[in-house]
């Protein structure tokens, strides 16, 4: 199948993306930068796998058209979508500016939502498809001086949820994956001392990995999750059980 990965220069969405890949899919890799992206489908190719590489902004809608219309004319229409593009920043609420609150939500709920109006029209014609969203378990338990992210993560739950309800019975599978704190340089270049407590809170006693991530969503991608629909799945390492 045709997938495409966005937010897939570096961290989760390249451990996504190259996952895929080693599934067998085509992948569309997207990261706002070229350069991160072709890195990503360096990786692959070495591997054997099959990527291209897409420079766009998610939050901006000729960019995305443009976007996945050349992803149509180079390897056909999207079959997969994981909408994974984002980025954290933490500030506490009454220092979060307007334009840091917009920028948040115009990535993350703005740039899922543009990117799944775009691809989902062809999934719907031919009666399949498969849209993952990455969300974060801060969307389920909130988090300190993260109103802006969590708020932003909850919108793509609640996203995920209804959207599942009005097209699934159309063949198009739509589900969530909100990981918990994960060994990416986000989360590693947070203090000693912050990454000791979070551990020492998870049941598990460790973060996770990017690779753990994507084999997540290599399973709600395969048949294995047919009967997977509108479900938050939760990598969090013990962090939050529904």
């Amino acid at each position: 199948m045709i997938a495409l990965v966005t937010g897939a220069g570096s961290g989760i969405g390249a451990a996504i993306a190259e996952r895929l890949a080693a599934d067998g899919h085509s992948v569309a890799v997207n990261d706002l930068h070229l350069s991160a992206a072709q890195e990503t489908v360096d990786r692959i190719t070495g591997a054997g796998g099959t990527a291209w590489a897409f420079a766009a902004d998610v939050s901006d809608e000729p960019g995305v058209a443009a976007m996945v219309d050349e992803v149509r004319n180079t390897l056909g229409a999207p079959e997969i979508l994981v909408n994974n593009a984002g980025f954290g920043h933490q500030a506490p609420f009454l220092d979060i500016t307007p334009e840091q609150f917009d920028r948040m939500f115009a990535v993350h709920v703005r740039g899922t939502y543009l990117l799944t109006r775009a691809c989902l029209p062809a999934m719907l014609d031919k009666g399949e498809g498969i849209v993952v969203n990455v969300a974060s378990q801060l969307g389920q338990i909130g988090g300190v001086e993260l109103v802006h992210y969590a708020g932003a993560k909850a919108a793509i739950i609640g996203m995920t949820k209804s959207l599942a309800r009005e097209v699934s019975t159309k063949g198009v599978r739509v589900n969530a994956v909100a990981p918990g704190p994960i060994n990416t340089p986000l989360v590693e270049a947070l203090s000693e001392d912050w990454k000791a407590a979070k551990k020492a809170e998870l049941p598990l006693g460790r973060f996770g990995s990017p690779a753990e991530i994507g084999g997540v969503v290599s399973f709600l991608c395969s048949p294995d999750a047919a009967l997977f629909v509108g479900q938050t799945l939760g990598p969090n390492s013990g962090d939050v059980m529904l």
